[in-house]
């Protein structure tokens, strides 16, 4: 057989190959983020939290369809729009991930050491593909104190968007990154009601001061009552008294735009407008936000005094 034969036909079976690579690998992939937050705490603090995991509560019998396509999507084969794995693992992955930038410590979910423990319903995670992008997606989540069991939060975050895909169409990547961002939007919003109901009834967990916080787009189901946990909220001074004190000053702290991350001496305090016991002394003031150059400033806080401090950030 001459050489040009054997040229041709490896040709044609590379080409047979790839094909049937294709049709096994007609997926989307959606992969857990490896890449590292920039606005991630650097701080670990003592809550634990075990991922028992999320149910599909959808009427969609395969727990890896999401959707289905009206147009060509590269690399897709099918009308189906089908994952590389169950949504279940997809919204518990990013769960993750959140919790952990918000230096909360994510066990295993049998690890019996945790604290608390979560999990909850994916009660909606839909991708169709039209003139449009559609995403719909409604998750329910729950979070109980392991050592009785108790329901000390329950809420539901729904997150509906569309997009248009471009003119040059959708390809797997597209979706997956499209859906990846949305879901994170979801499980981003839950991390910081979960982070925010900690504070407020654990401070003892946190180097935080504890307050509650209403987070746009959370529907809260169960809130928790009165806890022994719970410090008594501080009384603020009249203009021309002192903060009852011993060591520590009082900081308050307000930025411009609002919701900044704020660091002190590199720990993660919360965020913006915060009102914070501090210990006397000079300290570093760092607060950060998303699209915004970071702003920082040292202070000196002084015993039982209150110091405040105004900080604008600059977009990039």
């Amino acid at each position: 057989m001459s050489r040009l034969a054997l040229y041709l036909m490896s040709v044609v079976a590379g080409v047979l190959l790839a094909g049937c690579a294709n049709m096994m690998d007609d997926v989307v992939h959606v992969s857990a983020s490896e890449k590292a937050n920039p606005n991630a705490s650097k701080i670990k603090y003592l809550a634990s939290i075990r991922i028992a995991g999320y149910v599909d509560g959808r009427t969609e019998r395969n727990p890896r369809k999401i959707g289905v396509s009206e147009v060509r999507v590269l690399g897709l084969s099918g009308k189906d729009i089908i994952l590389d794995r169950d949504v279940t693992d997809v919204v518990a992955d990013s769960m993750r991930k959140r919790l952990d930038d918000a230096g909360i410590r994510v066990l295993a979910k049998d690890d019996a050491s945790a604290l608390f423990e979560l999990s909850g319903v994916i009660k909606e995670l839909k991708y169709d593909v039209k003139s449009r992008d559609y995403v719909s997606i409604k998750v329910e989540t729950t979070l109980k104190e392991v050592a009785t069991g108790k329901v000390l939060w329950s809420g539901e975050v729904e997150q509906k968007e569309d997009r248009f895909a471009g003119v040059s169409g959708n390809s797997k990547s597209d979706i997956a990154d499209y859906l990846k961002r949305e879901v994170g939007v979801v499980t981003g919003k839950t991390s910081e009601a979960l982070n925010s109901l900690l504070v407020a009834t654990r401070p003892e967990l946190f180097n935080l001061t504890p307050g509650e916080k209403l987070i746009p787009g959370v529907k809260v189901l169960v809130a928790p009552e009165a806890s022994p946990h719970v410090l008594p909220a501080p009384v603020m001074p009249a203009a021309n008294e002192q903060q009852a004190s011993s060591e520590n000053g009082v900081l308050v702290l307000d930025t411009e735009p609002s919701r900044a991350k704020v660091y002190l001496d590199g720990v993660y305090f919360g965020l913006s407008p915060l009102r914070a016991e501090v210990a006397s002394g000079v300290h570093e003031v760092v607060v950060k936000l998303k699209g915004h150059k970071n702003a920082s400033e040292k202070i000196s806080i002084r015993k039982a005094e209150k110091t405040e401090l105004d900080l604008t950030l600059e977009h990039r």
